[in-house]
C-alpha cells in the first residue's frame, strides 16, 4: 500500500478506531461472569451473554473485521485476493484503496476527493 501511494504520489491518511472491538457482532453463544462491582446482588450466580464482542474476548478483533468487511464490500469495495486486508474501490481512471491492520486504517486516492 505505501509503495503504491508512493509510487502515485498521493496523500495516505490514518485512522484509529477506538471503540472497534465494540461493534462486531458475535456469530456463536458467549457467557460471561458478573464482572466485580457489577454482581446483581438477588441472583450472584448468573452470568451474561454477549450480544457483541468486548476487549479482551479473543473473538473481537474477527467479529470487527467482518463488520467493516461487510460494510466496505456493501459500498462497492473489492477484497484483495492475496491480502484479504486491502479493500480496492474504483472510479473511472482512479482508485481508492484501504488497508485495514486490527483498528487501525490507512487510505488514499489517486484523485484526493475520493479521500474525503
Amino acid at each position: 500500500f505505501i509503495a503504491y501511494a508512493a509510487h502515485k504520489s498521493f496523500t495516505v491518511y490514518q485512522m484509529d478506531v477506538k471503540t472497534a472491538f465494540l461493534y462486531g457482532p458475535l456469530k456463536e453463544e458467549v457467557y460471561v461472569n458478573q464482572p466485580d462491582g457489577f454482581v446483581d446482588p438477588y441472583h450472584p450466580d448468573k452470568v451474561y451473554r454477549l450480544k457483541k464482542a468486548l476487549y479482551g474476548l479473543k473473538q473481537a478483533p474477527r467479529a470487527w473485521y467482518d463488520e467493516l468487511s461487510n460494510f466496505l464490500v456493501s459500498k462497492g469495495f473489492s477484497k484483495g485476493s492475496i491480502d484479504p486486508t486491502l479493500f480496492i474501490t474504483k472510479h473511472r481512471r482512479d482508485i481508492l484503496p484501504v488497508q485495514i491492520y486490527v483498528d487501525d486504517i490507512i487510505f488514499g486516492s489517486t484523485n484526493p476527493n475520493l479521500s474525503k
